[in-house]
């Protein structure tokens, strides 16, 4: 039986909250994106990482290194920065700053685009006509914990 493979597009919030946290559902989506289950590809932006690393250097430069260090375990897949005529596709769709992180997500085939940013993504979730689910850290854990469950279940 083949298994589906399940892609998962990381918003910049949710691998800076899983970084900087060992709780939650940020860091539990980290954590299991280092166990490289087969079933399961963690992708984010490269627009998504240099935000991410922007960050970590002006917030806590002495943690850069941990960040690049657990970045690695991450394994994820990494989609390049959008050219202008792809982004201008979805133009007014969120805001200028967020619409390479949406177009990412479109382009990295993603089944999930997980994000902590229900200001400026959450809108999408009733408008529809995009083929991922837009869901917060713990959306996702609540609904691929069941799979995980269920896989791990399967191999005992």
């Amino acid at each position: 039986m083949t298994r589906k493979i399940c892609r998962v597009f990381l918003d910049s919030n949710v691998v800076l909250s899983g970084l900087f946290s060992d709780k939650g559902a940020p860091r539990i989506i980290l954590d299991i994106l280092s166990l490289k289950l087969p079933f399961l590809v963690g992708v984010t932006g490269q627009y998504n990482l240099l935000e991410i690393e922007r960050n970590v250097a002006r917030k806590l430069p002495a943690a850069l290194p941990l960040y690049k260090a657990f970045y690695r375990k991450m394994n994820l897949e990494i989609i390049p920065v959008p050219f202008e005529k792809e982004i201008k596709k979805y133009a007014g769709v969120v805001r200028k700053k967020d619409m390479p992180v949406l177009v990412s997500a479109i382009i990295g085939k993603a089944d999930f685009f997980v994000t902590g940013d229900k200001k400026d993504f959450n809108h999408l979730k009733t408008k529809g006509g995009y083929a991922f689910k837009i869901v917060s850290p713990f959306e996702f854990v609540e609904d691929i914990l069941p799979v995980l469950i269920s896989e791990a279940a399967e191999k005992t």
